[in-house]
């Protein structure tokens, strides 16, 4: 879909809120309610799971050690999602107990700031797609719109831009350095007490992870069991990502669109079952999540019909497609800017 296929939108100032009437049936369905057993089970479970690799690691201490750098990618990427709804406040009522689960989740176990993704992931939901509101669609590593692509015609970041589709899931394995690595250069810009909490369980995540992979494994071991681990989680939580938003409509400047539209006309959902569901941490959901954020994780499935029915009947798009098909039109529309 392109922003040529898209009905006729009216300014805002031009119509009551056509999202009031879904929140209000959401919110008498007892779905936003908090999912305590759900959370605590899932926190525990992944925990376990993370000593249970590097139980694994101690014991095995040779080059077989490397295969356990699957399922310990697959396990920070379930941090990740963690971390994620904790900054959604989908798991405890409390703001503060939220937060204190985003530092432990984020900051000391994925070495990733949890104050520097929050705010930048709030700006994405507040402004998804728009090319100068959301920094998830700015001129980085890669670029989303032509007039970016303009501005880096000639020289590396041009041959960079002119084949992005291509490099774009080798560019993955970075993904989680690149986050770690942003985590640390924010700390300049946050306020004295933030920048000594989440400097401090920074600086205590490198410490502790390095400190065990070069103490329970021989050195060489240890550093591809890191390339390994790293380079899986980032494309692992990459993948998860990418197929929420890219490629579909960006609205421009002067686009006045609502909050119902502006959420589901720049979304996504990906059709599956549990497996989807748990391989993408509920992201596949990209629609309910954006209309309604706290949404705890496990009502995201139940809430999906009420929003396709109330799309059909205001005859607004909802766009839902199989993962690899999905991938396929993200792709598309990178190699059609460049």
């Amino acid at each position: 879909m392109t922003t040529t296929e898209l009905p006729p939108v009216l300014p805002a100032s031009a119509r009551g809120s056509d999202f009031t009437p879904l929140a209000r049936r959401v919110r008498e369905s007892g779905l936003m309610r908090r999912r305590t057993g759900y959370y605590t089970a899932s926190i525990a479970l992944n925990l376990l799971g993370t000593a249970a690799v590097w139980v694994g690691v101690a014991l095995t201490g040779s080059w077989w050690s490397v295969l356990l750098a699957v399922p310990a990618a697959l396990l920070s990427s379930r941090t990740g999602f963690l971390g994620h709804d904790a900054g959604h406040k989908q798991i405890a009522s409390s703001a503060r107990t939220n937060r204190r689960l985003g530092l432990l989740l984020g900051d000391l176990m994925l070495g990733m700031s949890h104050g520097w993704w929050n705010a930048k992931h709030n700006l994405h939901h507040a402004h998804p797609n728009h090319a100068e509101k959301d920094p998830d669609v700015g001129a980085g590593a890669l670029v989303w719109t032509p007039e970016q692509a303009a501005e880096r015609s000639s020289g590396v970041l041009g041959w960079l831009s002119r084949n992005q589709a291509r490099l774009f899931f080798p560019m993955l394995l970075l993904e989680g350095l690149s986050l770690q690595v942003s985590s640390i250069r924010d700390l300049k810009n946050r306020d004295p007490r933030e920048r000594r909490v989440e400097g401090v369980l920074l600086a205590l995540h490198l410490v502790g992870y390095l400190a065990l992979a070069f103490l329970l494994m021989p050195p060489a071991v240890a550093v591809v069991f890191i390339a390994a681990h790293q380079g899986l989680f980032g494309f692992h939580l990459g993948c998860a990502f990418a197929p929420n938003h890219k490629g579909m409509p960006m609205p421009g400047p002067d686009d006045d669109w609502d909050h119902l539209r502006r959420q589901v006309l720049t979304s996504r959902n990906i059709r599956g079952g549990r497996v989807t569901d748990w391989l993408l941490g509920g992201l596949n959901y990209q629609v309910e999540h954006h209309l309604f954020p706290g949404l705890p994780r496990p009502a995201l499935r139940e809430v999906q019909p009420m929003v396709r029915a109330h799309c059909a009947e205001l005859g607004l798009p909802y766009t839902e497609t199989g993962l690899v098909a999905s991938y396929a039109q993200a792709l598309r529309y990178l190699d059609s800017v460049a």
